[in-house]
């Protein structure tokens, strides 16, 4: 009997380049992040921002690594009801919604169910901004140097609102940063951040966790824990 774990073994060896194209992990994606963005590292006007949950483990090593500050940013993709992974757009904080038209006009996706779904994960939204964060406030973006981190880019809809939910708080640049993502989602991005760094964009791009030997699901233990530990006196030093 063929397992999971054998199918993707042997995906990885059939369709990726090389081995050196497969992170270890999340932490290990955030190390050879930071080692492309050490133009901002020690800088008083940047800050790390992660996307939860997979984004913020390879965030805080991106941070620890660039000694900047680190916190997260909460956004929610939109999923078909009947097929969840599917994703038809993304909503975030300040009530920005980015919607997936190709496939919503692709699969005619009726308004009334782009409103149900839309309700249901603005309140997951606002349970994880809080169990994240706390009492806690959002950092001030204003005027500074944002780096947006996911552990990988597949459609870009959440990254995507991420961008444009920050854009209303007038940052002085936006950096988008993800250890993979799929070439077309990537260029995508360009229209809209400042700067946009997918360290690999391999064909055929698959899925994200293709590209990570360890891609355990992040718990929102874990991302509390990570955040907990960036929010003490004198990180990162």
């Amino acid at each position: 009997m063929i397992t999971n774990r054998e199918t993707k073994n042997a995906l990885f060896r059939s369709r990726s380049p090389s081995d050196a194209m497969v992170f270890a992990d999340r932490p290990d994606a955030g190390r050879q992040l930071a080692r492309r963005l050490q133009k901002y590292a020690r800088r008083p006007d940047a800050i790390v921002l992660a996307l939860p949950r997979g984004g913020v483990p390879v965030a805080f090593e991106a941070a620890l690594a660039l000694l900047l500050p680190l916190d997260v940013f909460v956004v929610r993709k939109l999923g078909l009801p009947q097929q969840p992974e599917l994703a038809i757009g993304a909503i975030a904080s300040g009530g920005v919604r980015v919607l997936n038209e190709e496939v919503v006009a692709g699969l005619g996706v009726p308004a009334e169910v782009i409103e149900e779904v839309a309700r249901a994960e603005q309140l997951e939204l606002a349970r994880r901004e809080e169990a994240f964060r706390g009492e806690r406030p959002a950092p001030a973006v204003h005027d500074r140097i944002v780096i947006l981190i996911d552990d990988g880019l597949a459609t870009g809809s959440t990254m995507k609102a991420a961008v444009q939910a920050l854009r209303q708080q007038k940052p002085g640049r936006i950096v988008v940063a993800a250890p993979v993502g799929a070439d077309e989602t990537c260029r995508e991005l360009q229209r809209l951040a400042d700067e946009v760094l997918c360290l690999e964009t391999p064909e055929p791009f698959l899925a994200v966790g293709y590209w990570y030997k360890d891609f355990s699901q992040t718990s929102d233990e874990e991302v509390r824990d990570l955040l907990e530990r960036a929010s003490r006196p004198g990180f990162p030093a």
